[in-house]
């Protein structure tokens, strides 16, 4: 039996048992929490195809992000607004996954897609000035649709099937998108067999849901690049000291968070609660590396709110009740954040001055990402209530092209992320610069020791001239 017919099945019975028990609907508006049935609806299977047909010109569309992209309800999206002749349709969005197709210059004028964090196919856009970009914490995101700042008319998601209960599960991605569907007036669920079922606040009953989607498409993957020589020096100076045993870890996604994790395997009881993690976290789970044991908020459990990788860590997280899945106010609060033991927050950058402001969005003024949860993590372990979190920035200390990246000063157009207030500690392959009650004299002097030897004496000369003094050590 398919999942649609299995599905549709439970959904009759469940309507039927409901209206014996002259159960009655509590409305959507007066409840906006997408968990307790609504006893008179269920959802109506569709084809993608007749689905997004709801979708007019000037419609607001949010579509779920990372590996719960729904990309056959985005491309069925991308094809009705062009054949129908729809105008400045808005999706909005984290990072998707798939060619965003909505981004292509013919769908200028047609679809303009609103990043809430900037991801490769949406880049260009924004560089052409075809799409926009919204500078926004990542734990802040979820308040734009709660105090209905922005509203949303139509939600693309991902679900797992309903189980016999008719709960479905947002599965690898909880993030912003349970506030947005508490918001979006109508819902779109793409029933996906392969996306993992999830424990956390990312259960939805399908009551809430207006048009259920069959698809059996594997989740899009995110496999590890090798590790250069200088991001495995970065990992081996985090983890040799400044990450403990009993540490509770948050990590972004990239190298430099593959190269820390690489070089955790002697660690013992570490914890995980951070915004996002992916198949490294798995493996010191399976070796009993990281056990969850000594954290204080939701002891015992890896709480994230949305993750990305390969098959491996999609199996993992599948009815894994050890894994939270949290809406991302929860999980970037820094009121919470700081409660967990040795909060040990890593994340990377593009460039650090010399006074220790940190870009992380931006080449100049071409946007490349967004803020993301670095500085919710980055204040959230300053704040550690134990006195022992680290807030750690780390990066090679060249590019690619050689060139610097600890720099004199940001280059023109450059956003800073990470202030110079809130920067404790600065990591390259040469060591660590601790920043923290510094001041800019030292900052410099202490920047330029782990900066490229080739670029020391050229930052000590652009430091002479910014300060008016020679960088010192005291």
């Amino acid at each position: 039996m398919s999942i649609k017919s299995l599905c549709a099945r439970r959904a009759a019975r469940f309507l039927k048992r409901c209206q014996q028990h002259g159960v009655r609907r509590t409305f959507y508006l007066y409840s906006p929490e997408p968990f307790h049935p609504l006893y008179d609806r269920a959802p109506i299977w569709k084809t993608a195809e007749e689905a997004v047909q709801v979708i007019q010109s000037d419609s607001r569309v949010y579509i779920h992000g990372a590996a719960a992209t729904p990309i056959k309800l985005v491309e069925a999206m991308t094809d009705h607004a062009k054949k129908a002749g729809l105008q400045n349709v808005e999706v909005l969005h984290i990072h998707t996954e798939g060619p965003g197709t909505y981004n292509l210059p013919e769908y200028d004028g047609i679809i303009r897609s609103n990043s809430l964090f900037l991801g490769a196919n949406a880049r260009k856009a924004v560089a052409e000035g075809r799409a926009d970009t919204i500078p926004i914490f990542l734990s802040e995101i979820p308040q734009l649709f709660r105090r209905h700042i922005i509203d949303i008319d139509v939600a693309l998601v991902s679900v797992a099937p309903p189980d016999k209960h008719g709960f479905c599960s947002l599965g690898t991605s909880v993030d912003c998108t349970r506030s947005a569907i508490q918001n979006a007036k109508y819902i779109i669920a793409m029933v996906n067999e392969n996306l993992p079922r999830t424990f956390g606040d990312g259960v939805i009953h399908q009551s809430h849901i207006d048009a259920m989607v069959e698809n059996t498409q594997p989740l899009p993957e995110l496999k590890r690049g090798a590790l250069s020589k200088e991001e495995k020096e970065i990992g081996k100076v985090i983890a040799d000291n400044l990450v403990a045993d009993g540490a509770t870890l948050q990590m972004g996604i990239g190298s430099i968070p593959d190269a820390v994790l690489a070089q955790l395997g002697h660690h013992k009881n570490l914890g995980v609660h951070s915004e996002m993690f992916s198949d490294g976290v798995v493996e010191l789970v399976e070796k009993g590396v990281i056990t969850n044991s000594e954290k204080s908020i939701l002891t015992g459990r890896l709480v994230s709110s949305f993750s990305i990788g390969t098959k491996i860590l999609y199996d993992f997280l599948h009815n894994n009740p050890s894994v939270e899945m949290r809406d991302v106010e929860f999980t970037n609060s820094t009121s919470i954040i700081c409660q967990n033991p040795k909060m040990t927050a890593i994340n990377s950058c593009i460039e650090v001055d010399l006074t220790g402001q940190v870009c992380a969005d931006s080449i100049g003024p071409r946007m490349y990402s967004g803020f993301g949860g670095q500085i919710d993590f980055i204040r959230g372990a300053a704040l550690g209530l134990d006195g022992q979190g680290k807030p750690i920035i780390a990066m090679p200390s060249a590019t690619k092209k050689g060139e610097s990246k600890i720099v004199p000063e940001l280059k023109y157009g450059s956003g800073v992320v990470t202030t110079r207030a809130h920067v404790h500690y600065i990591v390259t392959e040469y060591g660590i610069a601790y920043l923290f009650g510094k001041n800019f004299r030292q900052r410099a002097y202490d920047l330029i020791q782990i900066a490229h030897p080739d670029h020391r004496e050229s930052l000590e000369k652009a430091a002479f001239e910014r300060l008016k003094v020679m960088p010192s050590k005291t």
